[in-house]
């Protein structure tokens, strides 16, 4: 087994971050995205759609998308378990991680893949306005999940969870992305330094 990683770019920290959580280790296979390595014949070969992370099993078994990753090792690991537990648990972690996929993790890339010079050669063709209409989604998004977090410690209920390393990787990407986080956010900022304080987050 051995996993196709990306350095700094956020869906590869990802998975990382969930492996730290769970304790396991797994061979590491880096690839320079800057020099656009995931765009090499060897990642093409692995996942057409050249993104990573990409995980080959011993039998050649090929996963891509991080969150199929993850619930891979959910399944051989289940323990410390961080898609929930019972069908209430399991349902509203569900939910918590499609919100922040979705309405918080994507509108962050949106913004830096649109906006940032670095990124004019990835996402072609760049929208600014694109970019730029993400922006106040995502702190319309924070405000919402600021709310949420008043009544509990993290995202999904009682529990650490996959919502909350997408919601960790989401907002430390809102540095590169030029976005601020809002001072007034406390429940949101009480939470991020909670995340950040894990020793899974240096991942």
């Amino acid at each position: 087994m051995k996993l196709y990683d990306g350095g700094k770019a956020p869906n590869p920290r990802r998975v990382r971050v969930f492996l730290a959580e769970k304790g396991i280790e797994v061979p590491f296979v880096p690839v320079d995205m800057a020099a656009m390595g995931h765009r090499s014949e060897e990642i093409r070969s692995l996942n057409p759609l050249q993104r990573l992370p990409v995980l080959e099993l011993d039998d050649g078994t090929v996963l891509s998308e991080t969150v199929a990753i993850c619930r891979y090792f959910e399944e051989i690991h289940p323990a410390p378990p961080l898609f929930g537990e019972g069908a209430l648990g399991k349902a509203l972690v569900e939910m918590w991680q499609r919100r922040m996929e979705l309405e918080l993790f994507m509108r962050v890339a949106h913004a830096f893949r649109h906006l940032h010079p670095a990124m004019k050669d990835w996402e072609v063709p760049q929208i600014p306005e694109w970019g730029e209409a993400n922006k106040p989604k995502v702190i319309d998004f924070l405000h919402f999940l600021d709310g949420e977090l008043a009544g509990r410690e993290f995202i999904a209920g009682d529990a650490h969870s996959i919502a909350d390393i997408t919601g960790l990787v989401a907002v430390d990407f809102m540095k590169p992305a030029r976005i601020e986080l809002p001072q007034e956010l406390t429940h949101v900022r009480r939470w991020h330094q909670a995340m950040k304080a894990r020793p899974s987050a240096a991942a």
